[in-house]
């Protein structure tokens, strides 16, 4: 019994004595080791007392409340227990611990009074892990132990008017990058190369000309993150770019023509009112998340591409192969239905004022008039085909493709591009079209136009070269959606 005493007393003063190791989860495993350890050659108590006791920190083994308990007992189990929290093994032990835990504490925090729209405030830097999170807008409570509470600087009732955090995320890149090419690069050995559609993982926008970042998946892979223009940054020079004739070298990318270094410099802050009223138009990335489709609701596939390059084609055999798996959305028209046509199986037969007041409304997708009658594509009637469970087919023109990506239906996007011009005579001769070298030149030059403008837009791109190869490419990633999750605007997602 008296030995018990000793050594609940001895884990007692162990456990009052903690004052530096307050944060329970950096060090749980650690402390569970050892009081396992110590339990199990002496059995001091019941399992529960010893959580109870060393649930909220680790001891100190040097503390003179300690040795003092630990000397007065002359027991032979007090003198073994002395004995071994004494070894060298031990306190080696502990001063390695000590030493660890005493680097990873938070550094001194900072406080500064300024003014905040004509009112005091106090400006409080801290430095905090993850699994502590500064929340709320009052505080109300600070935990004991916590981030804030260590600090001093926040107390009950504060007001918390901004919290500024560096922000992770992933991003698509709309611009290719090469950082041998860029004069700005702060540091040219930790410029990370990238291509236009690439994914990026951005972990920090500290500095907000330069921020940190991996490519998607190279996270384990690289040991040091790369440098990127941050998107403000890239916005200006690339308005620059448009906006100052006869200073551009066309050969360098985005950047300023290649005369001197301050010159460079002088004229990347010097741009004019119009360039900077447009950045928000000029694209560079934009935030991404990964959505995989639910089972019965389907993503719609949209084929889009130059005239004479096989959209239609492929998407009649889609339908012709699966026909229970794919459907095309039912078209408004405002002409009169034919004998052999039924309402909503052929059109949705409208009247002119109905369908010029959807039209204002924005619920077209697209629409135009053909022999004095309006046609078109409503998201209502996509959405039709989607809550039947169906993947819902579209050929659309490229300048439908900003309405339909603005609808919620979070399509996915399919270029269909043309080969070269010796494979796209072959193509078209073999369908009975016309080969004109004029025309074939007309379909590739649209089909640049149409990538350079809408590519952003894009999910993939299929090549039809060969028109059985494309559809079972086409096929291929379609089944991909129900396997794969994949990358969407996180705007999409909310």
């Amino acid at each position: 019994g008296h030995v018990n005493y000793t050594g609940l007393r001895v884990l007692k003063q162990l456990s009052t004595q903690m004052c530096l190791y307050t944060d329970r989860y950096r060090y749980t495993c650690f402390t569970n080791h050892i009081v396992a350890f110590i339990w199990t050659i002496y059995i001091l108590s019941s399992r529960v007392m010893l959580k109870k006791m060393l649930s909220n920190s680790f001891p100190h083994f040097h503390s003179p409340q300690v040795q003092s308990i630990l000397q007065s007992s002359q027991h032979k189990e007090g003198l073994e227990l002395k004995g071994l929290l004494t070894s060298p093994h031990l306190q080696a032990l502990m001063k390695a611990h000590d030493y660890v835990a005493g680097h990873e504490l938070d550094p001194e925090p900072t406080e500064t009074i300024t003014q905040h729209e004509r009112q005091t405030v106090k400006l409080v830097r801290l430095e905090k892990s993850r699994n502590m999170p500064l929340v709320g807008f009052l505080v109300h409570l600070c935990v004991s132990g916590g981030a804030a509470e260590r600090s001093g600087l926040l107390t009950e009732g504060d007001e918390i008017i901004e919290s500024m955090e560096s922000l992770s995320m992933h991003v698509k890149a709309y611009f290719s990058y090469d950082p041998s090419d860029d004069p700005y690069l702060p540091c040219r050995e930790l410029g990370l190369t990238f291509q236009k559609g690439d994914i990026l993982h951005v972990i920090s926008q500290d500095d907000p000309s330069w921020w940190q970042a991996y490519r998607d998946g190279d996270e384990n892979n690289q040991p040091l993150a790369g440098l990127i223009p941050g998107k403000g940054f890239q916005q200006q020079r690339e308005a620059m770019r448009k906006t100052v004739d006869g200073t551009l070298d066309h050969s360098a990318n985005l950047w300023c023509a290649k005369k001197s270094k301050k010159h460079r410099k002088k004229s990347l802050y010097n741009l004019s009112t119009n360039a900077e009223s447009n950045n928000k138009d000029i694209l560079t990335y934009e935030e991404m998340a990964l959505y995989h489709q639910p089972a019965n609701r389907k993503r719609p596939i949209a084929l889009l591409g130059p005239p004479n390059i096989g959209q239609e084609e492929l998407r009649k055999r889609l339908l012709a192969a699966e026909s229970e798996r794919f459907a095309t959305a039912v078209p408004h028209t405002t002409r009169c239905p034919r004998v052999h046509e039924v309402e909503g199986r052929e059109y949705h037969f409208v009247s002119r004022l109905t369908f010029e007041m959807d039209v204002s409304s924005g619920k077209f997708i697209e629409w135009g008039e053909f022999d004095k009658n309006l046609y078109g594509t409503t998201t209502d009637s996509v959405r039709q085909v989607i809550n039947s469970g169906r993947i819902c087919l579209l050929c659309l023109h490229s300048k439908s493709l900003q309405v339909l990506c603005y609808s919620n239906l979070k399509p996915y996007i399919v270029f269909v591009a043309p080969p070269s011009l010796e494979q796209l005579r072959t193509l078209l001769s073999r369908d009975g079209k016309t080969t004109k070298p004029e025309d074939l030149k007309n379909i590739v030059e649209k089909a640049l136009e149409i990538e350079q403008n809408f590519g952003h837009l894009f999910h993939s791109v299929i090549v039809n070269a060969d028109e059985e190869k494309a559809f079972q490419e086409l096929l291929h990633t379609i089944d991909r959606l129900d396997t794969e999750p994949q990358w969407v605007p996180s705007s999409w997602l909310c």
